[in-house]
């Protein structure tokens, strides 16, 4: 149960690392609500569960497939690494968001899927970091991987709505210390997270 708990709390730095980073993905979802208000941006909010499902059915399958070269498993265990390092460095340079009114269009929905559809940190995410995840839960049980999943999307999704509401209601959100010292904390949480990832790269290389 200890086990399980660990990949909930997994789950819940991932998700809401990549639901307040800076991105292309974020910054449709302010400029969609200043335009059109939060019913807009909430719609941006919940396009990754539109768009992810078969990148992680791709990526987990790709991940089966090499489960015994460890060689293989090591070098992309090593990507995965310094995707963390790079999104963690990402981050801790984050300036505060001045969000400015955008001309921008509605179908919400529409820009959403296609914006995340063309942003590489999905793929890359999933190919080299939460497929792995999701194996080594699913071999430590099936709650686990429930968790680890659920844990992401549901702070994913609720982390780019509170956006969206914060930005409706005031727009010195992402002014504000708060926001910005947030950012920097998980920011060096993902970077412990790549210490793993390095740590298990040399483990996979070496065998």
């Amino acid at each position: 149960m200890i086990e399980a708990i660990s990949y909930l709390v997994t789950g819940i730095i991932f998700g809401t690392v990549a639901g307040i980073s800076p991105g292309p993905l974020l910054t449709l979802v302010i400029s969609q609500t200043l335009r059109f208000g939060k019913k807009e941006g909430m719609k941006i909010a919940i396009a990754p569960l539109i768009t992810d499902l078969p990148i992680i059915l791709i990526s987990v399958f790709f991940i089966t497939k090499i489960a015994s070269y460890n060689k293989i498993l090591g070098l992309i265990t090593l990507v995965g690494a310094i995707f963390l390092i790079y999104l963690s460095y990402e981050c801790l340079t984050a300036k505060k968001i001045n969000p400015k009114r955008r001309n921008v269009e509605s179908k919400s929905l529409q820009k959403g899927f296609i914006t995340n559809m063309l942003n590489p940190h999905p793929y890359l995410f999933w190919l080299s970091v939460g497929s792995p995840i999701i194996l080594k839960s699913y071999n430590a049980s099936v709650l686990a991987m429930i968790l680890f999943i659920f844990s992401f999307y549901f702070c994913l999704v609720s982390s780019k709505v509170l956006v969206a509401f914060s930005v409706d209601t005031s727009k010195n959100f992402f002014k504000s210390n708060i926001y910005f010292y947030t950012i920097k904390f998980l920011g060096i949480l993902l970077l412990i997270f790549a210490a793993i990832y390095v740590n298990d790269s040399v483990r996979y290389l070496s065998l």
